[in-house]
């Protein structure tokens, strides 16, 4: 089959759909990579997993119905020329508009995939803001328009089935639940976690919804108690975004001693290798790879019971879960494993296995293909 995958940035496709393109291309299909931001170099490294790199324009975040009406059918018109067999397309905006761009073309089978729900899908302690319905709102009624026009729409975990499709009555034709996208395991090996002293490790960007107050608060509370303990942060700042901290205060973290920021970083494999456990206080995910990461290279987790995180613990088996927006409840099974060190192990051990009878890549991309037969 002609095959084209509608995603956003060129780093997408080739950090999260270069597993699915090779196995793809080795089944004789011909692949078809979109992406709003290739440069000679990502358009290479797409060619060489054996797919064919193609431009499209969009704005990934903006609402100017005329500038996406008129984008729309700009899309139409590239797909229209490729005439692809199936369209595949994959997070929000290129799920609704790549869609219709594929009925405007005439595409026959056209199958959509959402990661997660997002910002206006995500609760928070302060409750949602006018803005936030209101874009909740557009977001539900573009849905609604565009998810007829698909075979099949995937989700990632079970939740987000129900407060989508189900809590707004969407008409779609089938609804399926992938789990998470997976991991080359190979490059995520097993090793004993360090234990003395006892670190956590916090991988995201420093945004409120990702958790990062809560896990700042809690370490607060630990060091109190064990001021061995150490809190490593990875992830790059997004000042622009309001819940997001700032240099200024990441620096006074640092200076005081509480915390370690090393922003982005290539090698997470390297520092998960070298942290105790992994904590993820987030306030709704898809499956977050971070989590999947941790738990492939043996490390227990302590996540918040919210949809997509509470999909990657077994209670009291591979970590803990714990209530969204509770520095206290988070704080307690941090101090746990500060004082029983020996389950970090054991607890590592478990999440071990859960990895690698669910997080494989090669048997996630073989359950996703088959819904392309």
């Amino acid at each position: 089959m002609k095959i084209v995958l509608i995603g956003t940035t060129a780093a997408c496709v080739l950090g999260f759909r270069a597993d699915l393109i090779r196995t793809l291309v080795v089944k004789g299909h011909q692949v078809y990579a979109f992406a709003l931001d290739f440069d000679d170099s990502t358009r290479a490294k797409v060619r060489a997993l054996g797919a064919e790199p193609v431009d499209y324009a969009f704005s990934r975040a903006g609402l100017n119905p005329l500038s996406d009406i008129l984008n729309t059918f700009k899309l139409g018109k590239i797909l229209k020329k490729i005439s692809p067999d199936l369209v595949f397309s994959y997070f929000s905006k290129p799920v609704i508009f790549g869609t219709l761009a594929a009925a405007i073309a005439g595409v026959k089978r056209r199958i959509g995939m959402l990661e997660g729900l997002g910002y206006v899908f995500t609760d928070r302690p302060e409750g949602v803001s006018i803005k936030g319905r209101l874009l909740k709102f557009v977001q539900v009624f573009l849905y609604r328009i565009s998810f007829p026009f698909l075979e099949r729409l995937i989700f990632l975990n079970k939740d987000d089935p129900s407060d989508l499709v189900k809590e707004h009555s969407l008409k779609v034709s089938k609804v399926s639940v992938l789990g998470g996208i997976g991991l080359t395991l190979s490059n995520y090996p097993y090793s004993v976690p360090p234990k003395n002293p006892v670190s956590f490790i916090f991988v995201g960007r420093l945004l409120a919804d990702k958790g990062i107050n809560e896990f700042i608060q809690a370490a607060r509370i630990v060091k109190l108690k064990s001021e061995s303990s150490r809190f490593i942060i990875l992830g790059g700042l997004d000042e622009t975004n309001p819940g997001g901290l700032t240099a200024s205060e990441v620096s006074v973290l640092i200076n005081e001693g509480l915390v370690e920021h090393h922003g982005h970083v290539d090698d997470v494999t390297g520092w998960l290798t070298n942290s105790s456990v992994f904590v993820l206080p987030s306030y709704r995910e898809g499956v977050p790879r971070s989590t999947q990461e941790a738990m492939a290279i043996g490390r227990p987790v302590i996540t918040t019971d919210v949809p997509g995180c509470r999909d990657t613990v077994v209670e009291g088996l591979n970590g803990f879960i714990v209530p969204p927006w509770s520095p206290e409840a988070l704080a307690e099974r941090m101090l746990f494993f500060v004082k029983n060190p020996d389950q970090i192990e054991v607890m590592g051990l478990q999440s071990f296995k859960i990895a690698q009878e669910n997080f494989d890549a090669r048997l996630v991309n073989e359950r996703l293909i088959s819904y392309f037969q």
